[in-house]
């Protein structure tokens, strides 16, 4: 499918100044993803690129983009108050550069994470919904459900993409998570994926990549709710 590609700036906060911004829109796109990196990544990490590729090959636009700390060369993260914050500023120049889109904000691990503390926040403005592709539950090793005590306060459908082997979200703490949020919360488990979505070829039940598989699941959920 054919799409155009552009590149900008804005402003994440008053204080820490402008952050890049690649947007992906294919012809006929009627949902916009505001994609955000992962801690230690940033938005051309691979990760992000194959994501943002392969929703692009079924219609679905994104709009990635960088936190403040990494966009000056991946220093220490700032407060939470700042990503917060970039999170809000990022799906306001979303909305912005293609506003005839639906809008969902998420990421992969941590800027999902700062997504949905966002919207548990306060609701993010033109936002319908929200995308984690591997939300980190809890720090490998360090098994616990703190980190979900915010999304009792999300409103709008949530969408997790976890795999199975996934050491930063275990399913005997994830599912139960996703149960209790009800059916605000729809759950896809990757088989045999990790947290950066390496699979294990040889025992996967399935033959569909895995960011072909990630794409579809999303493209489906969309039109279950309305924008």
């Amino acid at each position: 499918m054919a799409y155009e590609t552009i590149e900008s700036k804005f402003i994440a906060t008053a204080e820490k100044g402008e952050v890049s911004s690649i947007l992906i829109r294919p012809d006929n796109a009627k949902w916009l993803l505001v994609l955000g990196h992962g801690a230690g990544t940033n938005m051309r990490h691979s990760t992000l690129q194959t994501i943002a590729e392969r929703l692009a090959d079924i219609g679905i636009a994104t709009f990635r983009y960088q936190f403040p700390y990494m966009e000056r060369g991946g220093g220490g993260r700032e407060a939470q108050a700042v990503a917060l914050a970039t999170v809000r500023s990022a799906a306001a120049a979303a909305h912005e550069a293609a506003s005839d889109l639906g809008i969902l904000v998420g990421g992969h691990s941590y800027s999902g994470r700062m997504s949905s503390l966002t919207a548990a926040e306060a609701p993010i403005e033109n936002v319908s919904g929200l995308v984690f592709f591997a939300f980190p539950l809890h720090p490998s090793g360090r098994e616990g459900i703190e980190r979900a005590e915010h999304l009792d306060d999300v409103t709008i459908p949530m969408l997790f993409l976890s795999g199975t082997r996934d050491k930063l979200a275990k399913l005997e703490l994830l599912e139960p998570v996703c149960e209790k949020l009800g059916d605000i919360a729809t759950l896809h488990l990757l088989d045999t994926a990790d947290h950066g979505f390496k699979t294990l070829k040889r025992s996967r039940k399935s033959d569909e990549d895995v960011f072909v598989e990630m794409a579809r699941v999303l493209s489906e959920w969309t039109e279950t709710f309305s924008r």
